[in-house]
């Protein structure tokens, strides 16, 4: 056994003696008091001598626990849910060149360490590449050793120049094969796309992915606009551009259409480059695969036991008060009080009786009732705004669920916010000729709910389906952020404490409706990547 304080240990009896004797002079100050009063009174004060000598018992105890007993030993086990990640980062010298702060490299470098920051117990491992793939750290969950590859990063490492983004798919692949994990294996990959083998490799090292099973993420690096790649001396003074082998300056820039054909042969994902916040995207991407739990166990010695004293110090305090004469009304008088306070905590109220038989209008007035009883006004407009949706009546839900959403209560305004989006949308199904100008505002609501809770997934659902059933803009144009839809799965509707919620679509017509317009953009792409393997040279290049 040992103590964290000593010199607490030491003075443990002289406080214990101190709380004992000030406790018999209140004692002894009652008892005369007392006596006094009446002589009966005082014999019966007389008889709970024994309530100093508990108090001083407990005073020692807290001031042991104080010291900090430790002793004997015990077996931790650490539950965590872990993920096999691999990140790939291009490394050639067209990383080098700075439409990204500080260079496309360095900005990578940032979000990687970033990524890292938000993963707890996943497994990671590192591979570099340029003209050929290295790996630099096997799967592990030390982000320590992967740290020390980052600060290293360089072309310079690199004994072959180029972009091979086969090359990197394939060891990747192997890498995350090799695991055997239960959990989803993903494999992020941070380039500008600017690759130098054939393209029609990368897509079959991307389609080989996808039949393994493995995800693919892919950050899209640096600008759209050509630029010229730096070269630095090392003092970090610019003394020249890259040269190609007939003397003229590269341009480099990001090749989308490169990453975007990887992407799509994988069934992955592309992260836009112009994201402000690339590491918080991914995050949030990781957090949606299948992680498999994992148990870690390691035996702690000196385990820490203040606990003990201080339960024991406690148990006696209540043992002190519990043999008191006064202590029997108090608990008697609790008892009584009890069954009133539980009938009155069960009651329901009138609008949920009026939910439970099946009548949601009668709810929704009932609710509003309350609002204008000043009862909990908040959660009265956003129940009978809920009742008011369910029962078909999209303008009192509209009205009563946008005056929720004024609450403080930010999980109440995220379940108002997104009960007034669905509400846009029901309607604007029901009523074609509201449609345009519904359709917007249920995509408004969504936002504004997903900004309360970013992560949640029947909020993010909703907000994809409004977005896909407003009509196109006059002026026709413009792509995608290079995210795809979420999985066809049936509107979710946020449900309140004990009242269904009525649904938009079914799950078959849903998925109609994605997979229709999943079909058209697949074929779109492959046209896209076919066009651009034909054109495709064999010429060798160093960045």
């Amino acid at each position: 056994m040992s103590f964290d304080t000593p010199m607490l240990l030491a003075l443990a009896p002289l406080v214990a003696l101190v709380v004992s004797g000030l406790a018999w002079l209140a004692f002894s100050r009652r008892v005369r008091a007392a006596r006094a009063w009446s002589g009966a009174l005082g014999r019966a004060a007389g008889g709970e001598w024994w309530g100093p000598a508990l108090i001083g018992i407990a005073a020692l105890l807290a001031a042991l626990a104080l010291a900090g007993p430790r002793w004997g030993q015990a077996t931790v086990t650490a539950k965590t849910q872990s993920l096999s990640l691999v990140l790939a980062i291009d490394i050639s010298r067209s990383m080098l060149a700075e439409d990204a702060a500080p260079t496309r490299l360095g900005h990578t470098v940032r979000e990687v360490r970033r990524l890292l920051q938000d993963l707890d117990g996943d497994r990671v491992g590192l591979v570099a590449f340029a003209g050929r793939s290295y790996i630099l750290t096997p799967l592990t969950v030390d982000e320590g050793a992967i740290r020390l590859f980052l600060d290293e990063l360089h072309p310079d490492m690199a004994s072959q120049g180029g972009t091979d983004l086969g090359s990197a798919l394939r060891q990747g692949r192997e890498l995350l094969s090799a695991s055997g994990d239960a959990a989803d294996r993903v494999l992020v990959v941070f380039s500008d796309g600017e690759g130098h083998d054939s393209l029609s490799g990368a897509v079959e090292e991307a389609e080989a992915l996808k039949a393994a099973g493995i995800r693919l993420v892919v950050a899209g690096q640096g600008g759209a606009q050509p630029v010229r790649i730096p070269q630095r001396d090392s003092a970090g003074r610019v003394t020249s551009y890259k040269l190609d082998e007939n003397g003229q300056v590269v341009l480099t820039r990001r090749e989308d259409a490169t990453l975007r054909a990887v992407a799509d042969a994988a069934d992955g994902t592309l992260v836009a480059a112009d994201l402000p916040d690339q590491a918080g995207a991914i995050r949030d991407l990781l957090r949606t695969f299948k992680r498999s739990p994992s148990v870690a166990s390691r035996t702690a010695d000196l385990v820490p036991r203040a606990w003990i004293p201080i339960l024991l110090a406690v148990l006696l305090l209540m043992l002190q008060t519990a043999l008191r004469r006064t202590a029997s009304l108090v608990a008697l008088a609790g008892l009584c009080l009890l069954p009133l306070r539980t009938a009155s905590g069960q009651a329901p109220s009138r609008g949920e009786r009026a939910l439970r038989g099946g009548d949601a209008g009668a709810a929704a007035v009932a609710f509003l009732d309350e609002v204008r009883a000043g009862r909990a006004p908040d959660t009265a407009y956003y129940n009978a705004g809920t009742a008011a949706l369910r029962a078909g009546r999209y303008e009192v839900a509209r009205g009563a669920l946008t005056e929720a959403t004024k609450s403080l209560d930010p999980g109440l305004r995220y379940r108002a916010l997104y009960n007034l989006g669905l509400a846009a949308m029901l309607e604007a199904q029901a009523d074609s000729a509201k449609r345009d100008a519904l359709l917007p505002q249920a995509v408004e609501h969504f936002q504004e709910a997903l900004q309360l809770q970013p992560a949640s997934p029947r909020a993010k659902w909703n907000l994809e389906l409004a977005q896909r059933r407003r009509p196109p803009p006059s002026g026709g144009g413009g792509g995608g952020s290079g995210t795809p839809p979420p999985s066809p799965s049936a509107p979710q509707q946020q449900q309140s404490q004990s009242r269904p919620e009525p649904e938009p679509l079914s799950q078959s017509q849903a998925e109609q409706i994605l997979n229709s317009m999943e079909r058209q953009e697949r074929q779109t792409r492959a046209d896209q990547i076919r066009r651009m393997q034909g054109g495709t040279g064999g010429g060798v290049k160093d960045w």
